[in-house]
């Protein structure tokens, strides 16, 4: 039987022990904290909203251990603000299946349970460069999944594939409880974008607390320096989600009687800090010359705009299992381990990577297009307009980038996808849209709410 070590026991790591497992491997996970350590004494390390291709692999595992007690996402609403208090448009689509966001902790504590229940051996260590190298010693192949930590540095950034050298954002998570959940005039409950020009991002997603159960997870994505970026030196939760209501009521209104309720759902829940967004060349060398494989956040860091961290680390597991199992009884060498991240950079990183970065740059040409010709989209199961049926379209493109980022990123394509999916020529698609947000505008001009399909009544104009 082929011994592999994964090191790390968050979510991909856990999922790939889990599929080794099951594939009959001898599998030791590398663990920095017991499930107990994990579920009382540890901060979230991200929101972890899942789409349905990311939960099937869960769901095959029989970990799906939460489906029936957390809340299930059915739609994306955005709200995109041309400057602060101004709300331009609204965008509320559909989702096939729904998605879920669990709490980390929870997770990992109970798949590390059920892992050494199933045959899997758990090493509860700090793990070092020079440990890992003892580890990569002892088994046929040595997986890092050890999120962004020092570990990451084993292996080198591709500059070939990394956009960006520095963060994009600053960023503030907290869990929260409090909130109802839903939004008045959505039909179906959403995550919630707030896109503010230049500013940065808001986002409210719905959220499974290992102490709370069904409540919110609320992530600011802010552009350095800028008025969304209130959030430095703040030094507890507490502190944390006064200057989110203080933002909320100043720079997105509609949401403030909403939010006013807010407070931290347990004194671990909540995490500040930056992502560098970065693609890993997928072998690392260590000091001796053995080698080994990324997984998850240690392969790919993504900036969390488009929630697709998690998602990519259950797409990157199911991938390395499946070529792990392919292998057979051949070396896991370098050529192997470059085949096996290529294969998946193709089907699902690439697409997850470009689509992450297309946000982070704000409105390009192709997704303006989107924007305005879906405008008049509220999510209704009623709804059958070609309207409704573009923004179903661009929600579901955060279930699998690949259908829909090349398009994305071609104003030709986009406007053919627009005629396609409105059945009129695009330009009319455009005007349509055009008009109805100007006069949202107007309205906004005259102290009124702006009227957008599945918004709140609160009046977008001038700041209070």
């Amino acid at each position: 039987m082929r011994k592999i070590a994964i090191v790390g026991s968050g979510q991909a790591g856990l999922l790939a022990a889990h599929g080794l497992v099951k594939a009959g491997y001898d599998v030791t996970l590398y663990s920095d904290r017991t499930p107990e350590q994990w579920l009382n004494e540890s901060k979230p390390t991200g929101s972890a909203a899942r789409f349905d291709m990311a939960l099937e692999l869960e769901r095959e595992l029989g970990l799906a251990f939460w489906e029936d007690a957390a809340p299930r996402g059915e739609a994306i609403h955005v709200t995109a603000c041309a400057a602060p208090g101004n709300r331009l448009l609204t965008l509320a689509g559909r989702l096939e299946r729904p998605f879920m966001a669990i709490d980390l902790r929870l997770q990992s504590h109970r798949w590390m349970l059920e892992l050494e229940a199933r045959g899997g051996k758990i090493a509860i260590e700090p793990v070092t460069v020079a440990r890992l190298d003892q580890i990569a010693a002892e088994n046929d192949l040595t997986i890092v999944a050890a999120g962004r930590g020092d570990l990451c540095n084993v292996f080198e950034r591709d500059p070939a594939l990394s956009v960006h050298t520095e963060a994009q954002r600053n960023l503030v998570m907290m869990c929260v409880t409090g909130p109802k959940l839903g939004f008045d005039g959505v039909p179906l409950l959403p995550v919630k974008f707030n896109l503010l020009a230049g500013l940065g991002e808001a986002f409210w997603i719905p959220y499974h607390h290992k102490d709370v159960g069904p409540s919110w997870n609320c992530l600011f994505e802010a552009v350095p320096g800028g008025p969304l970026d209130r959030f430095q030196g703040a030094t507890s939760g507490e502190e944390i989600v006064a200057i989110a209501k203080r933002l909320v009521k100043e720079l997105i209104p509609w949401d403030h009687e909403w939010f006013s309720t807010a407070t931290l759902s347990d004194k671990h829940g909540w995490q500040n800090g930056r992502v560098v967004p970065t693609v890993r060349k997928p072998v690392g060398r260590l000091p001796s010359g053995r080698i080994v494989t990324p997984l998850g956040d240690t392969a790919m860091s993504l900036d969390p705009i488009g929630g697709q961290g998690a998602n990519n680390g259950n797409k990157m597991a199911r991938n390395l299992v499946d070529c792990i199992v392919e292998h057979g009884e051949q070396p896991f060498d370098a050529g192997w381990m470059t085949r096996t991240f290529e294969r998946f950079y193709a089907r699902h990183g690439g697409p997850i990577d470009r689509f992450n970065n297309l946000l982070l740059g704000g409105a390009s040409p192709g997704v303006f297009h989107v924007l305005f010709a879906q405008y008049g989209s509220d999510a209704r199961a009623d709804n059958t307009s070609g309207q409704q049926a573009l923004a179903d379209a661009f929600v579901n493109n955060f279930n699998d980038p690949a259908r829909l980022t090349s398009t994305l990123e071609d104003v030709g394509r986009v406007r053919a996808f627009i005629q396609q999916k409105t059945g009129r020529p695009w330009p009319l698609a455009l005007a349509a849209g055009g008009v109805s947000v100007g006069i949202a505008q107007v309205r906004q001009r005259l102290g009124l709410s702006p009227g957008h399909p599945g918004a709140q009544a609160h009046a977008g104009g001038a700041l209070a």
